[in-house]
């Protein structure tokens, strides 16, 4: 069995510029290391449990396959910051039948990020 110490989310983006900017100023994330120089630098930044490595360039976008889930404390408050941020809202937080509060947003090469808050009493955080 494969003991993980430690996880990472890898993306190539077209422009890492574009997306240098999207996730550590519109989004905010923190940045935990960059490494290497110039244009194609990497940026590792927290995801909470995670971490999101933005290093590298691709020809092409990401797969739509590929899907971002960020947890938030507020979805309502997230929406107002990042809407006024210039981020692509795709959804505004909407209440889903299974109990969470999602919103749905885009990165510049069009990964779609969930933008989730999970309510006090929802049984991922509570179990009677």
């Amino acid at each position: 069995m494969v003991h993980v110490l430690s996880s990472r989310t890898l993306l190539r983006p077209t422009d890492p510029e574009r997306s240098r900017a999207f996730y550590g100023e519109k989004l905010g994330l923190a940045v935990y290391r960059e490494f290497g120089t110039g244009p194609e630098r990497g940026t590792v930044y927290f995801l909470g449990g995670g971490f999101l490595e933005v290093a590298g360039r691709s020809e092409t976008p990401p797969s739509p396959a590929v899907k971002l889930w960020l947890q938030v404390a507020d979805a309502a408050a997230a929406y107002e910051e990042l809407a006024a941020a210039g981020v692509e809202v795709l959804r505004p937080p909407v209440k889903e039948p299974w109990g969470l509060i999602e919103m749905w947003i885009a990165d510049p090469d069009g990964t779609e990020i969930a933008v989730v808050e999970i309510p006090a009493d929802h049984p991922l955080r509570y179990r009677p």
